[in-house]
């Protein structure tokens, strides 16, 4: 089995049975970061949009009273049942779901306006791939909005996010630094700049009940966060009682040249 596909099957083995967690999920259903993105994307009502690694769609809901239609993308089935479900008893008519990988597009090039990814990059194996064929299927001149965790520039810092990261969801792949962003961007055939950053307050407790993180981990990023140094505790805000902490939230956009 390729990488690629070993990241696929973990990402469905971990987000199948939580799909009704994410549903529910307000760090997912809305938040600042949701409202800059809204923000930043200046709908006029006539534009198409692709979402990719919807989840539970809540991104693709919010977009779709303001967009002609919205496509929702996911590799997990159970993510897509529930975010049509979600889409249908809000009567969007406008919005749809399908199974699909963002590496892999099953769409016809410049066949789309908008295109938004929200709280899944960190889960992609080949992300220039899937940042390759988002410009492959936008119109020039179409912008990518990205809205993600991003680890901190210092090699030390950026190791001991993605090892908690990791530990507590073994579908991870990176949190990518925002530089790294714009390099694969630009390497992508897109322009672009972070917009903002948005510090996102986790209770530790919840955070990982939503993935389901076995309790022998969950015990081991308790002690790692216990034993966290000053510049840890500092860049993450770390907190002991109720334990948890916060994650740097970077929008990101991109057009299409």
């Amino acid at each position: 089995m390729s990488s690629t596909a070993a990241s696929l099957a973990a990402v469905r083995a971990q987000f199948g049975p939580t799909a009704g967690a994410y549903a529910i999920s307000r760090v997912h259903a809305g938040g600042p970061d949701l409202e800059a993105m809204l923000a930043a994307a200046s709908l006029t009502g006539t534009e198409r949009v692709l979402d990719l690694g919807t989840g539970a769609g809540h991104t693709a809901l919010a977009f779709a009273p303001h967009s002609a239609e919205v496509v929702g993308i996911d590799v997990t089935p159970e993510m897509i049942a529930v975010a049509q479900q979600e889409a249908t008893r809000r009567g969007l008519a406008n919005v749809r779901y399908e199974e699909a990988d963002a590496s892999k597009l099953p769409f016809s090039g410049a066949s789309f306006d908008l295109v938004l990814s929200r709280h899944c990059a960190h889960h992609l194996a080949e992300p220039l791939a899937a940042l390759r064929e988002a410009r492959r299927v936008l119109k020039r001149g179409g912008r990518f909005l990205l809205v993600d965790a991003v680890a901190p520039e210092d090699a030390a810092l950026d190791t001991f996010l993605n090892t908690v990261e990791f530990l507590r969801d073994y579908s991870h792949v990176r949190d990518w630094r925002a530089s790294e962003w714009v390099r694969m961007f630009g390497q992508a055939g897109f322009e672009a700049q972070v917009l903002d950053r948005i510090p996102l307050p986790l209770d530790g407790d919840d955070w990982v009940a939503r993935m389901r993180t076995p309790g022998t981990k969950a015990k081991l990023l308790r002690e790692l966060f216990r034993e966290a140094n000053a510049a840890q505790r500092a860049v993450f805000d770390i907190r002991d009682e109720p334990w948890g902490f916060t994650l740097d939230v970077a929008l990101l956009a991109a057009t299409a040249v």
